[in-house]
């Protein structure tokens, strides 16, 4: 399994709502967010943040929209270009933000994963202002 179907298997919506799935992550994942200075090393610290997080969204994730994936010289890195789209718990209105990753997999699991967000659309998503 290549990086992108790493990717595109992760990202199924219904595995990004409710359980959390670990499967496509090597157990040594780096998983990193620079705007948000955050980086959390290893899938059961990824688990154990994650569960808790997800709780807490006020959106349940419908879709999400792969605009471009990039490939690269290494072939085992990508650059991916796409957007979450979801409805507001409360009150039912669809959202979406866009989001850049730079992932690289070996073996069919994700070993590392480096996410631009744009925080202020993503404000504006979960706010709707």
């Amino acid at each position: 399994m290549n990086t992108r179907e790493v990717f595109e298997r992760a990202m199924r919506p219904e595995r990004l709502t409710g359980e959390i799935h670990t499967d496509h992550l090597a157990d040594d994942v780096v998983l990193e967010w620079p705007f948000g200075a955050r980086r959390i090393e290893g899938v059961e610290a990824f688990a154990a943040i994650a569960g808790p997080a997800r709780a807490a969204l006020p959106f349940r994730v419908d879709e999400v929209l792969i605009d471009t994936v990039h490939e690269t010289a290494d072939p085992e890195v990508i650059v991916v270009e796409y957007r979450l789209a979801g409805t507001m718990l409360a009150g039912g209105d669809r959202r979406e933000s866009p989001l850049i990753a730079v992932i690289r997999a070996r073996d069919g699991r994700i070993t590392h994963w480096r996410e631009y967000q744009d925080t202020l659309a993503i404000a504006q998503a979960m706010t709707g202002s």
